[in-house]
């Protein structure tokens, strides 16, 4: 399995049971209602061309960034996060 793959699986296991869908999709694909995402750092001007409405939240590893805890954190709490 991939690491993004890998992510995937991660997240949906922290959140299962939030009304959550998480996708893994390109950069170039993400879809029009997404309303977060998490890409590469390296990735992320080009994800904010794609979608500039959205909040965007790059991370520099894959497994065990400090972003992914957060971002399960805010949900948990049903905090506002702006990109």
């Amino acid at each position: 399995m991939g690491s993004s793959a890998l992510l995937v699986s991660q997240l949906r296991q922290k959140l299962r049971g939030f009304a959550i869908h998480i996708e893994h999709t390109t950069v170039n694909r993400i879809p029009p209602d997404a309303d977060v995402v998490l890409c590469h750092r390296g990735l992320s001007a080009r994800a904010r061309e794609v979608a500039p409405d959205k909040v965007i939240l790059p991370f520099d590893t894959f497994l065990g960034d400090p972003v992914f805890d957060h971002l399960v954190r805010i949900i948990q709490e049903d905090t506002w996060i702006e990109s």
